[in-house]
């Protein structure tokens, strides 16, 4: 795929986090008093170790789960939002075709249309001549090009990641690394990505948010070149390896908290 281009330089915000916290009927406090902007067209990492309410945080911001307490404020309404989890989750009876249409089947899209759409989608997605394959006949790096394709099939405004690339060798890992800033740049969505990864956030992102646990809060944030400069030969660049450094100081600093 072709590099992508300069991140959208436009920074207004889009969603707004204000005291957030959750706690679960355990007692359990998951994420609390979290303050969060995201602003339109940026690329952010929530970083932090397992366990810390990076995933939590991120289904408050998709609504799949109502705060304790604070707010989840909309500046312009609540825009369409596309969620990619860790696991594909697709239908194992479905084509990839029929997986990546099912957005806009429940929106009641004419058949064609979506038909259309998705293949477009796929292709996009670096998999054109696999719309009649069904999941069983997919790899894992496959599996996953579908379900961010079935993300992105509706033309979200906000695309939110939970470790979508956790399971993955390191190899599909960085390809598709690459194939999700591409798209980031063709579509100019705005970007929340969960991850675990000091390496994965600093390429990724232009943003990172670092969180500590017990409870999950934001203790540092990191702000990165333009990730739309990426590519190949960043991965061995001084720049990239500072960053990290920098990242990977944060993160330790978090889980010391």
């Amino acid at each position: 795929m072709p590099a992508p281009t300069a991140a959208p330089q436009t920074f207004a915000p889009v969603v707004t986090l204000s005291g957030v916290a959750k706690r679960f009927a355990s007692g359990v406090l998951a994420v609390g008093g979290v303050d969060l902007s995201l602003a339109k067209g940026r690329f952010t990492s929530l970083l932090g170790a397992s366990g810390c309410g990076k995933s939590t945080l991120l289904r408050l911001i998709a609504g799949l789960s109502a705060p304790s307490a604070g707010t989840v404020r909309w500046h312009a309404g609540r825009p369409d939002v596309g969620f990619v989890f860790q696991d594909p989750t697709l239908m194992p009876w479905a084509s990839a075709l029929d997986n990546v249409t099912l957005p806009l089947k429940l929106a009641s899209a004419p058949p064609a249309a979506a038909r259309d759409r998705g293949r477009a989608m796929l292709a996009r997605v670096g998999l054109s001549g696999f719309e009649d394959a069904y999941p069983r006949q997919l790899s894992g790096g496959m599996r996953m090009r579908v379900s961010l394709a079935r993300a992105l099939v509706t033309e979200p405004a906000l695309l939110l990641l939970d470790e979508p690339f956790a399971a993955l060798d390191e190899i599909t890992r960085h390809r598709l690394n690459d194939d999700l800033l591409d798209l980031w740049a063709r579509q100019r969505f705005t970007a929340l990505f969960v991850t675990h990864s000091v390496f994965e956030s600093v390429y990724l992102s232009d943003r990172i948010l670092i969180m500590a646990a017990q409870p999950g809060r934001i203790v540092a944030e990191m702000a990165l070149p333009a990730a739309g400069r990426r590519g190949p030969a960043f991965r061995t660049s001084p720049e990239y390896a500072a960053l990290c450094r920098t990242a990977s100081d944060h993160l330790r600093q978090a889980m010391a908290q």
